[in-house]
């Protein structure tokens, strides 16, 4: 796995793990057309190599109550190094952030924020981002429905 070389039985293997990383060893064996044991070594070199992070279970927003998703576009008053990682560690405690991506262009940060309401992105707004330091700028656009999330990567 050194430098992360993946043939195409790893490839079905990390497609096969993506649609439904709870399958069986057997059933992922018999999908990618591998016998169990070799199949699971596989799957151990991948997570070793940190091509597989971690596993986790996809919830509902919805469902739990935190239907609303708020992008925030954040431009710093400067973009120095030290400004950055302070920033990206001050966001990094706030649990309704859900995604944050360092941007070319404009804009400095892209945050994904949920919530369940607008009251609660305004307290939030106000309670947290507004009273970060070097902060210029904050620029909010809701999102009105989701056409398309996946965490699947297309390594087919």
């Amino acid at each position: 796995m050194a430098g992360t070389k993946l043939d195409a039985i790893d490839r079905r293997i990390l497609a096969a793990l993506q649609e439904d990383a709870h399958t069986t060893m057997e059933r992922l064996a018999e999908i990618v057309g591998l016998s169990p044991s070799p199949c699971a070594r596989r799957v151990r070199q991948l997570e070793a190599a940190g091509v597989i992070k971690r596993y986790v279970a996809v919830v509902d927003q919805d469902k739990v109550g935190l239907p609303i998703s708020v992008f925030a576009s954040i431009r710093l008053e400067r973009q120095r190094e030290d400004e950055l990682d302070r920033f990206a560690k001050a966001i990094s405690r706030w649990p309704e952030i859900v995604e944050c991506y360092l941007m070319t262009g404009q804009r400095d940060y892209l945050l994904r924020i949920v919530v369940k309401d607008l009251p609660a992105y305004e307290a939030f707004l106000k309670r947290t981002l507004t009273r970060l330091e070097g902060v210029a700028s904050i620029e909010s656009s809701f999102a009105l429905s989701q056409v398309k999330h996946s965490q699947a990567l297309p390594v087919e």
